[in-house]
């Protein structure tokens, strides 16, 4: 098994680095006379669909028997309120400079005491969908909030006998099992937006006064992510699928915050295309091996582009933040295209996939860097290691609907991300180091793909899809961008090539410096927490004396 879920009598003590004082306060709430332990999906069916609130629709669920669900389940419909998205506010890390432990610990203790008189389910769930790879969580979600609870154990893999086998062989690691405590009805006025508490060290999560479904996942996702770069894994925010070719297989993987185009990247395929799919939001990457491990079994994706007749709707499980009206025969059904409000969601099940795999042990032919940044072609190639890295470590885009943002202002601004996971909680550092080695020693490439405008044009999906699968055939060839023989770019027709022109080239300056200001503003916060080498910083220094040649 990867993590504890009993402990030694003798090795239960202060001095253990399995335990610390948040993970005791949470991990105690569990075992409360008010917590009811969920022992099967069909029961977290019957407590969502019985559940104040919860829209039972006419549309059946398909795969009931495989996903160990009643034959007759419907998919479910639950809405929040005002907040549709996630709140980057309320996350607090506990370890990180200027966090006071002490604090956190009264407000948790706190938070639990308040708690104690409303019923509580704990689920069980596992993360990880391989033996290389594979983690415990275990969630409390309390009375009323159910529907969370079920599509919790339906994102991630539920607990079943033969699952429980396979997770007892799978690889052993000196952690303990995770453990998220959820309280969507606390309250606290110096935490308006809520609270997010993560001490992942210790592999616990708090997520207090924040209804979203998306804080339980991405929370849950924070804590394994931390615990693979701990031990010996790339954490990855990202999609990856493989081409079958007669002649070659090619593996990609792409990185992009929610509504970059990530999920369409991975997902699409031509007719004739045979493409595996190992996932589209969350994996992991051997740092020994190069092979790659799928988190979770489901999908849990925007609703917007789905039109109500849409035959994906097939693969829905659950839906958040969606509108329901009757049909002509009277039968309630979806209304999706984000037109309730933004960021309406479904939990899709792996079976809107074809060829889904878990788990694959080819190693990473290219990794793509999916940007917003128009300074940009719609593909550009990175021709070194260390480049490649900074540019993921810089990475580019736009706020969306999947962020809950007070000032509006911000959602039309670019903005840096690195590796597009605003969820890592060790230094980035780490981060860089580990994908530069997997340029280096893995012989993988990186492109940036702009999923935005360049010279004022949209880049749609079809332009991005055709360029990707001729990158993926071997059928491209790169020009140099300009000065800068370590960036080149695909020839696309319909878009300017004028790189040599100096209106380009101070474009290009401005945005190279905006980077290189990102990373020594990075430096400076925290007491350098997120600081890379010096290597980073001198590289993109060399690029702009180039430029201003």
């Amino acid at each position: 098994m990867s993590t504890i879920t009993g402990y030694p009598q003798a090795a239960i003590n202060s001095k253990s680095s399995l335990f610390s004082s948040i993970r005791v306060i949470i991990e105690t709430a569990f075992y409360g006379n008010n917590v009811q332990v969920i022992e099967h999906l069909a029961q977290a069916y019957q407590l969502a669909a019985n559940s104040p609130g919860t829209i039972v629709t006419d549309l059946a669920v398909s795969h009931t028997e495989e996903l160990k669900l009643p034959k007759d389940s419907k998919v479910l419909v639950f809405n929040d309120g005002e907040i549709v998205g996630r709140t980057a506010a309320a996350r607090r890390v506990i370890g990180e400079p200027e966090i006071n432990q002490v604090k956190y610990e009264k407000i948790l203790r706190e938070a639990i005491y308040q708690s104690r008189t409303r019923q509580f389910y704990h689920g069980e769930v596992i993360v990880g969908l391989d033996q290389e790879f594979s983690v415990k969580a275990h969630v409390l979600i309390p009375e009323g909030f159910e529907n969370n609870l079920y599509s919790y154990l339906l994102n991630f893999q539920a607990l079943t006998a033969e699952i429980e086998n396979e997770y007892q062989h799978s690889q052993t690691y000196h952690e303990g099992d995770l453990y998220i405590f959820a309280d969507p009805e606390w309250q606290n006025p110096a935490f308006p937006d809520g609270l997010v508490l993560i001490d992942a060290v210790h592999n616990v999560a708090a997520v207090l006064g924040l209804r979203y479904f998306g804080e339980l996942k991405k929370a849950t996702l924070t804590l394994a992510w931390a615990l693979a770069n701990r031990n010996g894994f790339i954490a990855c925010h990202g999609g990856l699928k493989q081409y079958q070719f007669p002649s070659h297989h090619y593996t990609m993987a792409v990185f992009g915050l929610s509504g970059s185009g990530k999920s369409t990247i991975t997902l699409a395929k031509r007719a004739d295309d045979v493409v595996t799919v190992l996932h589209d939001d969350a994996f992991v990457i051997s740092k020994t091996k190069g092979s790659t491990t799928a988190l979770e079994p489901a999908y849990f994706d925007k609703t917007q582009d789905y039109a109500s007749d849409d035959p994906t709707i097939a693969s829905f499980l659950t839906c958040q933040n969606v509108g329901v009206t009757l049909n002509d025969s009277g039968k309630k059904v979806l209304v999706t295209e984000d037109i309730r409000n933004g960021n309406g969601r479904a939990i899709k099940s792996r079976f809107v996939t074809p060829n889904r795999v878990d788990h694959l042990d080819d190693k990473i032919d290219a990794v793509f860097w999916i940007m917003k940044d128009d300074v940009f072609p719609p593909v550009v190639k990175m021709n070194d290691p260390i480049l490649a890295a900074i540019f993921g470590a810089t990475l580019a885009t736009k706020r969306s609907s999947a962020e809950n943002i007070r000032n509006q202002e911000e959602v039309d601004q670019l903005v840096f991300v690195p590796y597009a996971n605003p969820f890592r909680v060790y230094p980035l550092a780490e981060d860089y180091q580990a994908f530069k080695e997997l340029f280096e020693q893995q012989n993988t490439d990186c492109y940036i793909l702009n999923t935005g405008f360049f010279d004022q044009k949209k880049i749609t999906p079809e332009i991005t899809l055709k360029s990707v699968e001729a990158i993926a055939k071997k059928q491209v060839q790169f020009l140099p961008l300009g000065k800068l023989t370590e960036l080149s770019y695909l020839p696309i027709a319909g878009f300017s090539e004028r790189f040599n022109e100096v209106t380009y080239q101070e474009r290009l300056y401005q945005r190279l410096s905006s980077r290189n200001q990102f990373l020594q503003e990075q430096a400076e916060l925290l007491g350098g927490y997120h600081e890379l080498p010096a290597e980073a910083t001198e590289y993109l220094e060399r690029l702009l004396k180039k430029l201003k040649k």
